[in-house]
């Protein structure tokens, strides 16, 4: 799994480990392992005569930016630093000049040459972008052709939110030290990072035990997931309730249902107008007229995908004892003490759009800052949130860890897909798993799935859900 921690967290580690250590070893910790990455980025044999650009601030970024270039140097690559604060680190610099590198006369000319050009102009503890005399330098390091590095932290980037509130330099690469920071994981800051590397300085025993962010792996799910065994049956496995479709909009019905079936549910009880589409798709559905309290037994419910205007069906569902999941229509209009009054688990899953009419705010607020928004929103209805987008987010009432799901493509921008993630999520639930993780895990499996089936190529909602066993095996099998 990966963890996260927000910059204060991340400086009292590194402030109670810089006490155990003689002066300037955490720094040159972190510049020996960004050197060696830079070393790779470079390629074998291409260090020796390589240009090097160094944007150096003013704070221990900076410093490691320098202290990287000497190592750098004395590879033989040819390495020019360009001061961009109101000071340099003296250390850094004077190890860059005893290694024979220098300081740019001009830094556009030295930029123009680069091979790479290391970003250590802010680091985690900058706010609001880039400062107006560093914006023509991070635009012609993005315009130079060279490897951009970022230094544990993209410039111009919000560590601990994933906001962008200014101009940022766009990185090919982060080296980042110690532990992933939150905004290295949410976009829109996570367009910004490029290929994530992390360099162990040691910081692990210092650090709090639980993160404020974290992203699953596939060992993580495949030990999540729920596995039938000799002795199971469709009820041990989980039966699914949906609560779905509309004569407008009866595939939303079939693709919930979809999900739920390739998902694992042990059976699916339909509730709604569509009954005879989802017979027609999936004959083993158990379709009923309704009302859902007179459907059968259930282990869960999802309803929302597609109803249209039927608040009276959202309400029935919430007045069962069993967890929901509440998503699209169902998310119309929601009252926050409905939600909160209820004892089983609920699970929410808005886009932004939708996110933004339960807070009341606009669309473009909710995506320049996702992470405050699904917390909003999980304490708002003492529910799990699993708000979904360029970087799905899941968040618990309880305040715990936000997971981030790694493995979402924006091929997934399609008709129909958030009605699979609905009916795969609730059969996770309907199977026994917490919400968080039943949102985490379908969210993983969902984007798995797209990735399988696209191949970088347009897909459908229907591919994503067949694909769905595939990568549940692909998850479960992996070493």
């Amino acid at each position: 799994m990966r963890t996260a921690h927000r910059a204060e967290t991340v400086r009292a580690a590194e402030a109670a480990l810089m006490a155990r250590l003689p002066e300037g070893a955490l720094m040159q910790r972190a510049a020996a392992g960004l050197a060696a990455a830079c070393c790779s980025l470079l390629g074998k044999g291409r260090v020796y005569g390589a240009r090097v650009v160094l944007l150096v601030g003013s704070g221990d970024n900076g410093g490691d930016a320098l202290y990287a270039g000497a190592r750098l140097a004395r590879r033989g690559a040819g390495v020019t630093a360009v001061p961009l604060g109101t000071r340099t680190h003296p250390g850094g610099l004077a190890a860059l000049r005893a290694a024979g590198g220098r300081i740019a006369d001009d830094p556009f000319d030295a930029l123009a040459v680069a091979d790479l050009v290391l970003d250590g102009i802010t680091g985690i503890g900058g706010r609001g972008g880039l400062r107006p005399d560093a914006v023509p330098v991070a635009r012609a390091a993005r315009g130079s052709g060279a490897v951009v590095v970022a230094v544990d932290l993209p410039s111009g980037v919000d560590a601990d939110t994933g906001e962008v509130a200014g101009e940022a330099l766009r990185a090919d690469a982060t080296i980042t030290f110690g532990t992933y920071k939150p905004g290295l994981l949410i976009d829109p800051a996570r367009e910004y990072a490029g290929a994530l590397r992390l360099v162990d300085i040691g910081l692990a025993p210092v650090l709090p035990g639980v993160p404020d962010v974290e992203a699953l792996q596939h060992q993580d799910v495949a030990w999540l997931l729920p596995v039938p065994g000799a002795e199971s049956d469709k009820y041990r496995r989980g039966v699914l309730g949906v609560v779905a479709g509309s004569a407008r909009y009866p595939g939303a019905a079939v693709l919930a249902v979809a999900g739920a079936l390739r998902g694992g549910a042990g059976a699916v009880r339909y509730v709604g107008p569509a009954g005879d589409a989802v017979i027609a798709a999936h004959p083993e559905t158990l379709v009923h007229a309704g009302p859902p309290s007179k459907a059968g037994r259930v282990q869960a419910w999802v309803v929302g995908p597609g109803l249209g205007d039927a608040p009276s069906l959202v309400t029935e569902v919430l007045a069962s004892d069993v967890p929901v999941l509440v998503d699209a229509d169902g998310l119309r209009g929601l009252d926050p003490a409905a939600v909160r009054a209820r004892t089983a688990p609920t699970l929410l899953t808005p886009h932004a759009g939708e996110a933004a009419a339960l807070l009341g705010v606009a669309r473009e607020a909710v995506e320049a800052g996702r992470l405050g928004a699904v917390r909003e929103l999980a304490a708002r209805f003492g529910a799990t949130v699993l708000l979904k987008g360029s970087t799905t987010l899941v968040c618990g009432p309880d305040g715990g860890p936000v997971r981030v799901n790694p493995t979402g493509t924006p091929w997934l921008a399609t008709a129909g897909s958030g009605d699979v993630l609905s009916g795969l999520a609730g059969s996770l639930l309907a199977a026994g798993l917490p919400a968080v993780d039943a949102g985490s895990c379908g969210a993983y499996l969902h984007g798995l799935a797209a990735r399988r089936a696209s191949s970088g190529a347009p897909l459908t909602a229907t591919q994503v859900a067949d694909s769905l066993p595939a990568a549940w095996h692909d998850v479960t099998t992996t070493p």
